[in-house]
């Protein structure tokens, strides 16, 4: 029996599939504690997972906005949303994170620490220790890399003269902001007494492994990826919070095609657009079913048709195992959770990677993108040539096909498992399934 700590937060879609993998090393013998923002206790617990929550380092008690430490629905500016992050977040208190981290470890030993790839102040932790260690990216990878569009403005790959310079020019832009984290960053690495680095990302060079949790063929994956790094596939678990069963809520009689629509478990200032894609649908001879989330617990948003319902929570995967079209959010949980079983998408990305996760659906042609502020007529129209278009659902079934059959190639569990095997596992080669 391997001993693992999970080190986590209340992203939303970070949690399911990084619970998903701690439910696995579980069932294969395994302990694992997790250690995270008291909001996801349940959840883990749920899991079969030992619990501690964040004391020091920001951390959020649940779903509510006024929770929210980064509040990034208030920033219009993406640049300056990224700088606002890591300030408060990501590198500002690094230092929290990673003594939170040590107490932790301090009072319950284990052998193997996991990270989200936001908890660098636990990768510090794992680094000064010298334990085993793994960061886990829980979707689309956000490592800047030569010939892949810098995250954030959600850019298609563009080749020759002209995308490599839009490329290069982005690509500096970001690293300046990166570097402004730099400071506190290697201050709390000081702290440790671990060696200053040149950037941010390095800490992840630091680990054994850093899984990709994606397809390689939905994501734009850079030529020459760092040793560590394994595209590891989805771990398609649904949250604990949307329940286990799911009974169609329209007569039997009804034939028409289901779209699903989901628009993030955490608060995104998506009202308007839930209310537009609701409008949207009671106008088309579908059937639509409505999930709005946590967040939103409480919230107004009422159908004026009955063949469009809104529900608190649904388990996705059930409900996209019959649907056709799925509006979302480019969350990287919905989209990949739709993609895997077929279902084509109309994308309003909000913020944060999901432009960038919507710019894979339309290079993979399993969708379209629309901004978060469509109207209804827009939203209408491209549901519409969604549904009536077989290519989108052809390139959809391809992704479902290419995740199904990386899933027999690549066992993520398997590769956490071998860390625990070994006092310090070599870095494996780089493995794009």
């Amino acid at each position: 029996m391997t001993r693992y700590l999970l080190t986590t937060w209340e992203g939303g879609g970070c949690v399911p599939p990084e619970l998903g993998l701690a439910r696995r090393l579980i069932e294969r013998g395994h302990q694992v504690r997790v250690l995270a923002c008291p909001a996801v206790e349940q959840a883990a617990r749920a899991a079969g997972c030992e619990f501690s929550p964040w004391v020091t380092a920001p951390h959020k008690l649940s779903l509510a906005p006024e929770e929210d430490v980064m509040r990034d629905w208030e920033f219009k500016n993406i640049f300056k949303l990224f700088e606002h992050v890591l300030d408060v977040f990501l590198c500002g208190p690094s230092d929290k994170f990673a003594a939170d981290t040590l107490a932790v470890l301090d009072n319950h030993p284990a052998d193997v620490v996991l990270s989200d790839m936001m908890m660098l102040g636990a990768q510090m932790a794992a680094e000064k220790l010298k334990l085993p260690s793994a960061v886990l990216v829980p979707n689309i990878s956000m490592r800047p890399a030569k010939g892949v569009p810098a995250i954030g403005p959600g850019f298609l790959p563009m080749r020759g003269p002209v995308g490599w310079l839009r490329d290069a020019l982005l690509t500096k832009i970001g690293a300046r902001i990166w570097a402004k984290g730099l400071p506190a960053f290697n201050r709390a690495r000081a702290g440790l007494g671990l060696d200053a680095l040149p950037e941010i990302f390095a800490q992840s060079d630091r680990a054994d492994r850093v899984l990709v949790l994606t397809s390689p063929s939905f994501d734009f994956v850079p030529a020459n990826p760092p040793a560590n790094t394994v595209w590891a596939g989805p771990v398609l678990d649904d949250p604990s919070w949307a329940g286990t069963s799911w009974t169609p809520p329209w007569p039997e009689s009804n034939r028409d095609p289901i779209v699903l629509v989901g628009l993030s478990s955490t608060y995104q200032h998506q009202q308007a657009a839930i209310r537009n894609a609701i409008a949207a649908l009671a106008q088309l001879p579908v059937r639509g079913l409505v999930t709005i989330g946590p967040a939103l617990d409480g919230e107004a948003i009422v159908s004026p048709v009955d063949h469009v319902v809104v529900v608190p929570t649904a388990p996705h995967s059930q409900v996209l195992a019959q649907a056709s079209l799925a509006i979302t959010h480019c969350g990287h949980g919905t989209t990949i959770r739709a993609l895997a079983a077929g279902v084509p998408l109309v994308c309003m990305p909000m913020g944060r990677d999901q432009n960038d996760t919507a710019a894979r659906v339309v290079a993979r042609h399993a969708g379209v993108r629309l901004k978060p502020t469509a109207p209804e007529a827009k939203i209408r129209r491209a549901v519409a040539a969604v549904l009536a278009d077989r290519s989108y659902t052809a390139g959809a079934q391809a992704l479902r096909d290419a995740i199904a059959r990386e899933a027999k190639e690549v066992d993520a569990t398997a590769l956490l498992e071998q860390l625990g095997s070994n006092t310090r596992a070599t870095s494996p080669s780089s493995r794009v399934a």
